[in-house]
């Protein structure tokens, strides 16, 4: 590859060069005196890169540009090379001859447009070719510009640096949009950290209320995200719901202590208060207005318009999860006394995680049950407290649950 080099001397090369070679490119007299000031500071070091295959063209236009302040030059007259060489330099703006044996400009800018790091780089042609067929086909490969042969010292310039400062601006965008991008993501990152951590709190909250459940709260969430993944949720639903499951009893914390803790068995009257923490965890992770609210309290069989909240889509889903992980599929449980598909597949799916723990966990009124005898337990209930198909994915994936029970088990 012929590279041309600093050392060589332009004006001995263009003394040296036939009249009727160097008659169409005499330096413009502004340039002739010495370095211009026409380009900024950054212009001055952009990357311009000369290819044509004869080495007085590209000597000339680079003297040109060398007498307007450009500094920075990455030069060839080997067409079949300058390709990679564009790769290697990624040069801000190419200056293109059309017409070269072997590869051809119109070979390198279809090139060009099919390489990303090359496609957005901005191409003047310089052509002596009078055929218009061969500047639109040149423009439809992405040209950015075009300069006939002989070159204008003064055009040249011009346009070198109307296209230098389009170049500029794209690339300020560009690096804008990716800084955004940036910042976007370091600030939903910081907001998912803070989400996590504020819903495993309040999880935490009910837990500590109930002090006898230890990681239940967790370990719901997990089971909970076992039957999503059966079901066939994607990762990203799957982790919603094990977040979103995790608050299904933060209603406990409007629960009286001496009914939450009660030792004996419960009476009638506080079992139906009991009830209420279902209600109790909408309004916590909902912030219902005071006099909804007190609707709420005094009939719970409001309906279906309760689970259509405002708010951001893990915490809607959490407090339908706290709302009707209590319905039974049979419509005989609480508060709402929904029934089958008219419970919120999270609500339905929360319920047999719940229960589930409860039964395999150690109370101090029981030992834990064994697996086995769990699933027996649950597939009684099959059809009346439980939706089958949820049950069935729940069964299927038994080697994940032992392995959540072993991971999350509480301490001694």
């Amino acid at each position: 590859m012929n590279t041309i080099v600093d050392e060589v001397n332009l004006d001995d090369f263009l003394r040296d060069l036939k009249p009727e070679k160097t008659a169409s490119v005499s330096l413009p007299e502004t340039c002739s005196s010495g370095r211009s000031n026409s380009v900024g500071e950054r212009a001055r070091h952009a990357r311009i890169m000369i290819i044509d295959d004869e080495s007085y063209n590209v000597l000339v236009v680079r003297k040109f540009l060398q007498h307007s302040g450009y500094e920075t030059f990455v030069t060839t007259t080997e067409s079949s090379t300058a390709v990679e060489l564009m790769k290697q330099d990624l040069p801000d703006i190419v200056l293109l001859d059309i017409m070269m044996p072997e590869v051809s400009g119109i070979d390198i800018l279809r090139v060009m447009k099919m390489t990303p790091e090359l496609s957005t780089i901005p191409v003047i042609v310089l052509t002596a070719s009078p055929d218009p067929s061969l500047k639109t086909q040149a423009l439809e490969l992405g040209a950015t510009d075009f300069l006939a042969k002989p070159v204008d010292p003064s055009e040249l310039v011009l346009r070198v640096r109307n296209v230098l400062a389009a170049k500029s601006n794209f690339d300020m965008l560009a690096k804008y949009s990716v800084d955004l991008e940036r910042q976007v993501l370091e600030r939903t990152r910081a907001l998912e950290a803070s989400r996590r951590h504020i819903i495993f709190c309040l999880a935490r909250a009910s837990e500590f209320r109930d002090n006898d459940t230890g990681h239940h709260v967790i370990r719901v969430g997990k089971y909970a995200g076992v039957i999503a993944r059966e079901l066939g949720y994607s990762p990203g639903q799957v982790e919603a719901l094990e977040q979103a499951a995790q608050l299904h009893d933060v209603g406990k914390i409007g629960i009286p202590d001496d009914i939450l803790h009660k030792p004996g068995k419960l009476d009638p009257e506080e079992y139906e208060f009991i009830k209420k923490h279902a209600a109790f965890g909408k309004q916590i992770i909902e912030c219902m207005p005071e006099g909804e609210w007190q609707n709420l309290k005094h009939h719970t069989k409001l309906g279906g318009q309760l689970l259509d909240v405002k708010s951001e889509p893990i915490m809607r889903m959490a407090s339908r999860i706290a709302l009707t992980h209590h319905e039974w599929w049979n419509g005989e449980g609480y508060p709402l006394g929904l029934a089958g598909e008219d419970i919120p597949i999270e609500g339905r799916i929360t319920a047999v995680a719940d229960v589930y723990d409860a039964l395999s966990s150690k109370r101090p009124y029981k030992k834990p049950f064994p697996r086995e005898q769990c699933f027996r337990m649950l597939e009684e209930k099959r059809g009346i407290q439980f939706d089958a198909r949820v049950l069935d994915a729940f069964f299927a994936r038994a080697d994940d649950v032992i392995d959540v029970q072993i991971r999350y088990a509480d301490p001694e």
